[in-house]
């Protein structure tokens, strides 16, 4: 009989849509599930809230380590995975792990609202077009062409680079996160990354990645969905793609750096260099101030900013079916732009003091109150979070806290979360009979690769809507409008 994992020794209520895990063993700190006993006794799989509590043993380690409710198996961190780490602890700072960013560097969902109703567009049409028009699949193939120094002024300037192009549209820059430029200085990008990169800008990429066309059919806060301009019945379109194989590359390269100052110490493994000690090699961390933190960093956000000209490339190429089908681009508006795979250097207070922190979210979005100062005014009540389910059901938006922060780092989740894992919705699910499924509920699936589509059936998520309500619960970001795919166009 298997031993019972240490930390259900641990656990205890933490108020609504909350558990804690107790700190023991070499813990820093608490940790928090972002669930409750019904959403935990569906998981069968032990290893996220292990992989959360090997978190919280990282150096530099405030505050609580979190998974949001849409947690599940990942590399080192677990999927949904929150983590903040002080930039003047030590001599060098507190830990950055790639680990705790993941492989999609800049992974991210961007929702674009139109002026368009429901009953004006043919969604299978849509389908057919969409799917000739925007590159997806593994492969590079149909992506915007760029030299060195194009790429460069990419990885250097963002979204914001993408519209001097002429890829994007100067408009969509204050409904991105960051203004879709993160800082980076040197851009240390390999040559392979560079290569990866130099023809996959506006593609889709595959895996969970995907372009929907979908309908809002709840609103649950009428003045929130007001402000971000959405209304029962409308056409809205949600983009989900990150860095490409770029990012990956950069997050491999940096990963084996890492590690390799990483050597076996009895169950533990050990930096001599940097006198870190993690229980995960795939936890491996730098000083963030050490060349090999400042390195990862640097190039983390040349990836980030790779992310946001490819989202801004991808809406571009949605515009322009949309001017082809109406015209006009049927007033293709961004709504918001979020990262879920990022880290970032914040401010939070953190049991009553300032602290200037190096936070990771690995499948977690960001949260931020209507009155942080990096929002838009065009948010006050709240920034825009994005949750998308899946291609059989529903995504929605929430929002952040109208004044202040929550005490998730401003956090939030970034999706429905796994159930089953790629292996498991393989072997149970009918790629085919899934297609036919869906096409009866007026859902239209276009994919490159339609083998690859019972990996992302819908029984191999979780409940978004029960995601949705432990979220709100827990007090991290308030349900604003729910809509549900009409057109879905997968990699």
């Amino acid at each position: 009989m298997p031993m019972e994992a240490p930390w259900k020794r641990h656990l205890k209520p933490d108020g609504p849509g909350r558990i804690r895990i107790s700190k023991h063993g070499r813990m820093l700190t608490d940790a928090i599930l972002v669930s409750d006993e019904s959403h935990m006794s569906s998981h069968t799989d032990d290893r996220s809230p292990t992989q959360l509590v090997n978190t919280a043993s990282l150096p530099g380690i405030v505050g609580e380590a979190w998974a949001m409710a849409d947690w599940h198996f990942g590399y080192g961190f677990p999927i949904g995975g929150v983590v903040a780490t002080d930039v003047d602890w030590g001599e060098q700072g507190g830990s950055i792990s790639p680990g705790g960013v993941g492989f999609d560097i800049n992974c991210g969902v961007r929702l674009c609202s139109t002026d368009l109703h429901i009953s004006q567009i043919d969604p299978k049409h849509l389908a057919e077009e969409l799917s000739m028009k925007i590159p997806a699949g593994a492969s590079r193939k149909g992506g915007v062409p760029l030299g060195n120094s194009e790429l460069d002024e990419i990885l250097a300037g963002g979204a914001s680079a993408a519209v001097d192009l002429g890829l994007a549209e100067a408009r969509d820059l204050s409904c991105i996160e960051s203004n879709g430029l993160l800082n980076s200085e040197n851009r240390e990008v390999g040559h392979k990354a560079m290569k990866r990169g130099s023809s996959s800008l506006g593609t889709l990429g595959s895996g969970n990645h995907f372009m929907e066309l979908q309908v809002v059919d709840r609103i649950v806060d009428e003045e929130a969905a007001k402000a971000f301009g959405l209304r029962i019945g409308q056409v809205t379109a949600m983009i989900h793609s990150g860095s490409r194989g770029l990012g990956h590359q950069v997050c491999s390269e940096h990963v084996a750096n890492i590690e390799s100052n990483y050597s076996r110490r009895g169950d533990s493994w050990f930096s001599e260099k940097w006198g870190f000690s993690v229980p995960d090699r795939q936890l491996a961390s730098a000083p963030i101030h050490s060349s090999e933190g400042e390195s990862y960093f640097d190039a983390m956000n040349a990836a980030g900013n790779f992310a946001f000209a490819n989202r801004s490339a991808l809406t571009q190429r949605l515009r322009e079916v949309l001017r082809n089908e109406y015209s006009v681009d049927g007033g293709l508006d961004v709504v918001y732009d979020v990262s879920h795979n990022i880290a970032k250097i914040e401010n939070h207070v953190i049991h009553g003091k300032n602290c200037t922190c190096a936070v990771h979210r690995k499948g977690a979005t960001r949260a931020l109150g209507g009155d942080h100062p990096e929002l838009s005014s065009s948010f006050p009540l709240g920034q825009p979070v994005l949750v998308p389910g899946d291609m059989g059901t529903a995504s929605w938006v929430m929002a952040g806290p109208v004044n202040g922060a929550n005490d998730a780092f401003s956090s939030s989740c970034h999706g429905a979360g796994r159930r089953l894992s790629r292996t498991a919705a393989k072997a149970s699910v009918d790629s085919e009979l899934l297609i036919s499924e869906l096409e009866e509920k007026g859902i239209h699936i276009r994919a490159k690769t339609p083998n690859v589509l019972s990996e992302e059936a819908p029984e191999a998520y979780k409940d978004v809507d029960e995601v949705i309500g432990l979220t709100n619960r827990a007090g991290l970001a308030r349900p604003v409008a729910r809509m549900r795919p009409v057109s879905v166009i997968k990699g």
